[in-house]
């Protein structure tokens, strides 16, 4: 598939220094695109990366600091982006945290720093993001939400349920900004090769979890960075308030 129209756009990517954010991050770059890379810890490992990819793709690559945790971060890094261009063409949602609480042992403060970085800053970013987009009467905004929002994973009460309200404020979102034709989706991984998917899972959860995949198999990170591709083209150009389920087939 042709992603020509990626091609010069500017985009808006969060935790794009490892895993599925790392690929969306290289996949941008091969089809052209001018890229705001936000992490939240910038290494010169990770400044040296994005040189390399600006050198080989003849794109540009500006890393800005985000630290989803602290909503003046999010000032900050969004007054960054715009002092730079006026222009943004697409925002990836990708950055999020995870962890694993049985219901009765998960504490309010767990709760709340999941909710604060999976849901309530990444609502804030797009809010301040898709004001500039709105002024330019177009806009691709895509969510990295969760298989785990859609099923509901035992021991992930907090994860599971930031992930959730992720896929239901994307509905919401697509109807209020499609007057300023501003497009909204998200995407829903399952079980991705990811070192905070390692983290998080024991072998024997991950082996009985492959066993209901019809692959066979977890994912690649470019497979999942394939679809936000697709939803960033105008490949999808008639895909709006949708939730993409990106997880092998699980029976």
């Amino acid at each position: 598939m042709n992603f020509e129209s990626l091609k010069s756009k500017n985009v808006v990517v969060t935790g794009c220094n490892k895993g599925i954010g790392k690929s969306i991050l290289v996949d941008f770059a091969k089809n052209g695109a001018n890229i705001y890379a936000c992490v939240r810890t910038i290494s010169k490992e990770f400044v040296s990366f994005t040189k390399d990819l600006e050198k080989d793709y003849k794109i540009q690559i500006k890393v800005i600091k985000l630290d989803l945790s602290k909503t003046s971060s999010i000032s900050e890094c969004t007054n960054e982006i715009l002092k730079d261009t006026k222009k943004i063409d697409i925002l990836v949602n990708n950055a999020g945290i995870l962890s694993n609480s049985l219901f009765q042992m998960t504490s309010e403060k767990n709760l709340k720093e999941i909710f604060q970085i999976n849901f309530f800053s990444q609502i804030y970013f797009t809010q301040m993001i898709s004001r500039a987009m709105a002024k330019n009467k177009k806009g691709n905004i895509i969510f990295i939400s969760s298989t785990s929002g859609v099923d509901g994973d035992y021991g992930r009460l907090a994860y599971s349920s930031s992930k959730a309200a992720i896929i239901n404020s994307v509905r919401v979102i697509s109807k209020e900004l499609s007057n300023f034709n501003i497009r909204v989706n998200s995407i829903s991984p399952g079980l991705t090769k990811t070192d905070l998917m390692y983290s998080n899972t024991k072998e024997n959860i991950l082996v009985s979890e492959i066993e209901k995949i019809s692959l066979k198999r977890i994912a690649d990170t470019d497979e999942i960075s394939k679809v936000v591709l697709f939803l960033a083209s105008e490949h999808s150009s008639y895909i709006n308030g949708q939730n993409l389920i990106v997880d092998g087939g699980r029976l």
